[in-house]
């Protein structure tokens, strides 16, 4: 007989407990405390089991470190944002809100790819796959579908099939018999992850999990499920928006600075190549006050995008501030350099921020251009629609350098701009010989204001 032992797990976090708490811990939610039933037993063996080997300790001088070969597919924006290529033997974990588009992703993976792949779903039927599949219009190459939910019966399946690429869609729905627990619950995502993590190392076959977010954007599950994988990535935008961005929080292989962009059409998800483009295309005609353009990085690609404020009278005693797609408490930092350090009187003013494309930026290269755009919005003057900035803005009211500026400017080149401000400490060592973009270097917020506004 078995041994049956009940543990009480938190439903936010994950944490484990041996009895009910009303507070958690870990992360101090109230009534968060659910019971589990865990049923030890002795597993079964599944795919890629240990084979009875004891490993001894070496020293490190004597590890042979070899080049892993990666897998490099179709979609650019994937390979980039993974560090060039799928690593055999990876465990990634795709996150983002229902609807966003993950299936669509993994499916366009899935049928474009020319390794043997396995697609296994526990939400939707083989015709409900199928149907979306010729909505992309690709011609399907390897890709094998299955419909399971019982880890035993996917890796009898596995083990039959030998696929090179397999994806999960999605990980909440995955139950295992070793297990007495509904699937979902937070001790079955953990031991089915353990098992598609052995699986992944012990034969070297790269696995895609995709997983449920819960109401705080944080992925569904217990933590400890983003710490077993190797990437994690995170698949973001408004519904109300075209664009849909992939960005990495966790990469043990690359880079978590990079950004992969696409359009979500009729027949799926088109990369995006240029961005910039995309961006700032509605600034084009007419200037217009309290539109400003930013060079900013997103990794290791330059994207230009478009700054807008709006600057008003206040109708009630408090003013608002409100911020969409940067923080707003670096918004109100600036609104404060500009009250005590330049003389600006905003204090009694509405100020409303946008980034347009529904991006998300952190970058403190957009300082300048967010000033600018709130300057140009409060004096109502238009900023000329062939100038763009790039620079910090410190708690002086001093221009600050960035890193990677001649990337930055040779993007603002290549798509027409003619002038862009940047801070006279970057000047240095910059070659100016190759420009044709006039270069403004400035120091403080007073002359950029002399220079557009007179």
């Amino acid at each position: 007989m078995a041994k049956v032992k009940t543990t009480f797990f938190c439903q936010n976090c994950g944490a484990q407990s041996l009895k009910w708490i009303g507070k958690c811990n870990s992360c101090n939610e109230w009534n968060t405390f659910v019971e589990e039933v865990i049923q030890k037993e002795t597993k079964t063996a599944s795919l890629g089991a240990g084979n009875g080997r004891v490993k001894k300790p070496q020293k490190i001088a004597d590890v042979v470190a070899s080049v892993e070969t990666r897998i490099v597919t179709t979609d650019k924006e994937l390979n980039r944002v993974l560090g060039g290529g799928i690593v055999p033997g990876s465990l990634v974990l795709v996150g983002g809100e229902p609807g966003i588009g993950k299936s669509t992703l993994m499916l366009q993976l899935a049928i474009t790819s020319s390794k043997k792949v396995l697609y296994i779903s526990g939400e939707e039927s083989e015709q409900q796959i199928k149907m979306r599949a010729e909505r992309l219009s690709k011609t399907p190459a390897q890709c094998f579908i299955l419909t399971e939910t019982s880890t035993q019966n996917i890796f009898q399946q596995i083990k039959e099939l030998s696929p090179e690429l397999l994806i999960i869609d999605s990980i909440q729905t995955l139950h295992t018999s070793s297990i007495d627990s509904s699937p979902g619950s937070i001790s079955q995502i953990k031991e089915c992850a353990a098992e598609l993590l052995r699986f992944a190392k012990e034969t070297s076959t790269p696995v895609f999990l995709v997983g449920h977010i819960t109401k705080d954007g944080h992925i569904a599950g217990p933590k400890i499920l983003e710490h077993m994988v190797d990437t994690v990535l995170q698949f973001e935008g408004d519904r109300n928006h075209i664009y849909r961005l992939l960005r990495a929080t966790k990469n043990r292989f690359g880079s978590t600075n990079e950004l992969g962009i696409y359009e979500m059409q009729g027949t799926g998800l088109r990369e995006v190549e240029n961005p910039s483009e995309i961006l700032i295309s509605a600034n084009v005609g007419e200037p217009l006050s309290g539109v400003s353009i930013a060079a900013t990085m997103e990794g290791l690609r330059p994207m230009l995008i478009e700054t807008q404020a709006l600057v008003s009278t206040a109708a009630y005693g408090t003013p608002q501030r409100s911020s969409t797609g940067f923080d707003l408490r670096r918004m109100n930092m600036l609104l404060a350099v500009l009250e005590k350090r330049c003389g600006f009187k905003l204090g009694a003013k509405d100020v409303f921020l946008n980034i347009a494309g529904g991006l998300k930026v952190d970058d403190p290269a957009i300082d300048l251009a967010i000033v600018c755009a709130i300057l140009s919005s409060s004096e109502d003057i238009e900023i000329p629609i062939n100038t763009c900035f790039a620079a910090e803005v410190g708690l002086s009211g001093e221009i600050r350098p960035v890193n990677r500026v001649d990337q930055r400017i040779f993007e603002a080149e290549k798509l027409g701009f003619s002038t862009i401000f940047i801070s006279y400490n970057n000047l240095k060592g910059l070659d100016k010989s190759k420009l044709k973009i006039e270069i403004v270097a400035v120091k403080k917020i007073e002359e950029v204001f002399r220079q557009l506004f007179g």
